[in-house]
């Protein structure tokens, strides 16, 4: 094509008047050429789109997690989020390799001091979850689920608003139930309960003790641990199931507080539950005490599942039923009990934050389920799901033949969690005096309300010196 217009170009040159023809010859090239260009131009960008798409540039989330692999099956289930998300890469961090969770904090904590790049935290527990919102470390997710148009009430089992504001979403659902020797009910005459009372819970272990063995065994309290065992009426409730309420102040004073008391002195006195010197003295076992069939029940926390049909170290010969966590009166709603579950959030520092809620919302819902280790906060489980999740649970006991499946399933998918009070920072201190002043009790030192009194007396002294 140039050199046609090369051509033209000098013979106009040769020609009277080429002066002229030159000048038009010039206004076609540099029109010619600017068409051409542009022609070529929109037929690139347009090729370029449809063999070359734009990809979205890959972002690496660094996620902190207290789980293990044995635990929580990490590498398939990261794999099946970063295939439905190419652009988003799981850079995963076990802070404990034993799945320790305080070793865990203590690592998070350092890298956090030492300014390392963080995305996604992962709390075990309410405590540790609350004081590293108060502490700055965790970015509230409100915007997000807002935008993603749902209610965290609704959506999941768990609450985990702190101060009107959500700073996690939940993941597995660690209900407590009551789990029973389906042999001793038998022959006892006894049915599995679907629905029942903490007057009904008493009359089961007063008439399943006999033959050498109670009727139930609590595992606390220990040195202001397993706390659970002293608000067995309060964490039926839906709302002001702790010991302080959410504004900070005392719960003592709750009737219900005071008749968790009374089960537990009234088990102590009648014998049908293991004594708690005993408890305390041999230092025994929760799993052994009811699979060596010391105990007929046990109120224990739903991790138990993965040791219901029994292990190489703690072999089951009998059936097992499950039964949920008692209520109060026989017109309550039911299934509230004490829950644990992982606190899945977004770091305050974390220069991916969409992104970062992006894997922890997959996570909470059908992460859940590819992971099939844990039973799911997610409301939306479908039943046959859950009942995948609950088999492979199973398969890997010894005997999950001995297991009453479907009262296990029933207790599971109606179970609930009670509104969520943040732990103070001082918590530790306030479990400590209602240990040492049960024990005075559970020992004859001193009634129930002077117990009461007294730990109300402590703790005021406690909160005013944290005010």
């Amino acid at each position: 094509m140039i050199s046609i217009f090369e051509k033209a170009f000098f013979r106009g040159g040769l020609t009277p008047g080429g002066k002229r023809m030159k000048k038009n010859i010039w206004s076609l090239l540099i029109g010619t050429v600017l068409f051409s260009v542009l022609i070529t131009g929109c037929s690139g960008s347009g090729s370029k789109v449809s063999s070359e798409p734009i990809k979205e540039k890959k972002i690496t989330l660094k996620f902190y997690s207290h789980g293990t692999e044995a635990n929580y099956n990490w590498k398939k289930t990261i794999n099946a989020f970063e295939r439905k998300y190419p652009n988003i890469h799981i850079d995963l961090v076990v802070l404990s390799e034993k799945g320790d969770t305080q070793e865990s904090i203590k690592k998070l904590d350092l890298a956090a001091a030492s300014g390392e790049p963080m995305d996604v935290l992962m709390f075990s527990d309410s405590a540790s979850y609350s004081q590293h919102v108060s502490m700055g470390m965790v970015a509230p997710l409100d915007e997000f689920i807002k935008e993603d148009g749902y209610k965290v009430t609704e959506e999941y089992k768990v609450d985990t608003q702190i101060n009107g504001k959500y700073y996690a979403l939940p993941g597995k659902f660690n209900s407590w139930y009551v789990l029973l020797n389906k042999d001793h009910l038998d022959a006892a005459g006894l049915k599995v309960p679907k629905d029942w009372t903490w007057d009904e819970f008493m009359e089961y272990a007063k008439a399943l003790t006999k033959d050498g063995h109670y009727g139930t065994y609590f595992h606390g309290p220990q040195d202001g641990s397993w706390m659970e065992y002293m608000r067995l009426a309060l964490a039926s409730e839906s709302d002001n199931s702790e010991f302080l309420k959410e504004d900070g102040k005392s719960n003592l004073d709750n009737p219900l507080f005071k008749k968790s008391l009374e089960i537990r002195l009234k088990m102590e006195e009648d014998k049908s539950a293991v004594p708690y010197a005993d408890v305390i003295s041999q230092k025994l076992n929760y799993r052994d005490e009811f699979l060596n069939q010391n105990a007929s029940s046990i109120l224990i926390g739903s991790w138990m599942n993965t040791s219901l049909g029994g292990t190489k170290q703690s072999p089951l010969n009998f059936h097992v039923a499950v039964a949920p966590f008692p209520k109060n009166n026989k017109s309550d709603k039911g299934g509230y009990a004490p829950v644990t579950t992982d606190y899945m959030s977004v770091a305050a520092n974390s220069k991916h934050k969409k992104e970062a809620y992006t894997f922890i919302r997959w996570y909470t819902t059908e992460g859940q389920i590819v992971q099939g280790k844990n039973i799911p906060s997610w409301n939306k489980v479908k039943n046959q799901d859950l009942k995948k999740i609950i088999d492979h649970i199973l398969s890997g006991t010894q005997n999950p033949e001995l297991v009453d499946k479907e009262s296990l399933i029933n207790v599971l998918t109606n179970a609930k969690s009670s509104k969520f009070t943040p732990p103070v920072p001082y918590q530790a201190e306030i479990y400590k005096v209602i240990n040492e002043e049960y024990e005075k009790l559970i020992f004859g030192e001193q009634t129930i309300d002077q117990m009461i009194e007294a730990s109300q007396e402590r703790i005021h002294e406690i909160i005013d010196n944290n005010q």
